[in-house]
């Protein structure tokens, strides 16, 4: 067995993972509308381009919003009714641009939209590049960040080694796992096409072992490649072994330190599902309009996996599950340590939900309405898997001390949850934790707003001095202008007076000589 390492920490909750995984993927009836969020990636954007108008026919892949990063597409058929602002699964509860997708349910494919490149080997890196931009794949297992700049930045640095994340630890998402059941070879092919992109000196696959029936179908569709640099990685099963840094820390032994991108150190991840749908964009063309979710739970009656189109409604595929039970009380998009809880089903699956969770109160690691006071028993340290201290940040977090807890590495915190999860108090830490960090952010930018805001106070300082200045160096210019032109005519009228009395002179000495003349005659 290839080497592992152990991390600090995490902790073993019920998994929940058999639920869901009785029966294979399921493609839902088509809903009769879809509510498509505008933006579904993170990170700056410099401008959002509409595509598509009011009123326009789409056929399914067509492009509908493009920017610098990524793409949006009409997940299947019909017609744009509107662009308006929708709820969407975000934690504010608030609404953003949606485009309303009338369904006109014959799901038909634009044709010829994108060349399919089977030979991948044979195609320029750049060129693929360019396509899973066009294709609008993002990172598929939460962070959203669009794939293509993700790879060009470690295709241009120089890899040594790229991780597949299959690990999937948060308790009841299965989505990963019945897609390498399902699809085994054609992630590993997804994988042989980020080697040929990133050419790194070796490639793991990192997947707890809890997964046996998804271990042996990558093994099968691997064959004989781990000569080719691909190996796979049964790790021991806890949470949240999934992380980025920490899979690195268990796969590698290198810890990568706070504030340091693991492309600078040789090292790059991605999910397994976003591997997959670098493939279908790759070989078959088909750009990223649908992902495999999980709706699952003790709040709906049938749990399962199903391949939903994006901007499908949570209360359309809860409906395809069998609908509510009696115990529905909380809805999650993803799992119960780190998902966030939405106030309606009426919000849609966007790129990064992976899990739709209906669950009643009990099942949750931490409850506002039951917590109790802190004992101090110490048990969220010893859980916590990047070695914080939790009680510390969640005084400091309460009382709104931000300063204090910025010095106790509030942003070094992952959110995993292991914190709540361990609390005898069922004190909702995380949650104190998104608060804190929501402050310092606010915080950051109302002292960027009021930066920027002296700037422009001071820089229309100096402009009114300036122009000033400037008004007075006119004036003063004009006035000298003016005193040259006065003294110019001055000297123009005593030169004209000079003249005229020189004439009168020679006049009068003229009048007296004949004068003169007349007199003597």
């Amino acid at each position: 067995m290839p080497k592992t390492w152990r991390i600090k920490g995490g902790v073993h909750p019920e998994f929940h993972k058999a639920e869901s995984t009785q029966s294979p993927i399921k493609t839902p009836s088509l809903p009769k509308q879809l509510v498509i969020p505008v933006r579904q990636m993170s990170g700056p954007v410099e401008e959002f381009k509409v595509l598509i108008k009011v009123g326009d026919q789409v056929l399914k892949g067509q492009p509908m919003i493009a920017c610098d990063r990524c793409t949006l597409h009409a997940p299947t058929s019909g017609k744009i009714i509107a662009i308006e602002d929708r709820p969407v699964p975000h934690p504010s509860g608030l609404g953003s641009r949606c485009i309303i997708l009338d369904v006109d349910g014959k799901d038909e494919w634009q044709e010829g939209l994108y060349e399919a490149y089977p030979d991948f080997d044979k195609v320029d890196v750049e060129l693929l590049l360019k396509r899973v931009r066009e294709a609008g794949i993002v990172g598929l297992g939460g962070a959203v960040f669009p794939t293509k700049v993700k790879l060009g930045g470690a295709a241009r640095a120089g890899l040594k080694t790229f991780i597949v994340n299959a690990v999937e630890c948060e308790p009841y998402i299965t989505s990963d796992d019945m897609l390498m059941r399902e699809k085994a070879g054609e992630v590993i092919t997804g994988v042989r096409i980020l080697q040929h992109v990133l050419k790194p000196e070796q490639c793991l696959i990192g997947i707890e072992d809890n997964k046996p029936e998804a271990i042996a179908a990558l093994k099968n569709a691997l064959g004989g490649m781990e000569n080719n640099g691909i190996e796979l990685v049964p790790i021991p099963t806890i949470y949240p072994s999934g992380d980025e840094k920490l899979l690195i820390k268990i796969l590698t032994g290198i810890a990568i330190p706070p504030n340091v991108h693991t492309v600078n150190m040789g090292l790059l991840v991605h999910n397994v599902g976003t591997v997959h749908s670098i493939f279908d964009a790759i070989v078959n063309g088909r750009p990223l309009v649908s992902r495999i979710v999980t709706v699952t739970g003790n709040g709906v009656k049938n749990p399962q996996n199903f391949s939903a189109l994006i901007g499908t409604q949570f209360s359309h595929l809860i409906k395809e599950a069998g609908g509510y039970t009696d115990k529905a009380e909380r809805l999650i998009m993803g799992g119960p340590m780190m998902g966030v809880e939405m106030q309606t089903d009426e919000v849609s699956v966007v790129k990064a939900t992976n899990c739709i969770l209906v669950t009643s109160e009990d099942v949750l690691p931490y409850s506002f309405d039951l917590a109790m006071p802190c004992i101090r028993c110490g048990k969220c340290a010893e859980a916590c898997p990047v070695d914080l201290l939790p009680q510390q940040l969640y005084w400091y977090a309460k009382a709104e001390d931000t300063k204090r807890a910025e010095e106790h590495k509030l942003f070094s915190c992952m959110e995993c949850g292991c914190c709540s999860y361990v609390c005898p108090s069922r004190i909702p830490l995380v949650q104190y934790y998104r608060h804190a960090k929501s402050m310092i952010r606010e915080q950051q930018e109302q002292k960027r707003n009021a930066e920027i805001a002296r700037q422009r106070h001071e820089f229309r300082e100096f402009r009114k001095q300036r122009e000033k200045k400037e008004r007075e160096a006119m004036r003063a210019a004009h006035k000298r202008k003016v005193q040259q032109r006065t003294a110019s005519n001055a000297d123009k009228q005593a030169a004209i007076k000079a003249a005229m009395e020189r004439a009168k002179a020679k006049k009068a000495a003229l009048a007296a000589a004949k004068k003169a003349e007349e007199t003597k005659d």
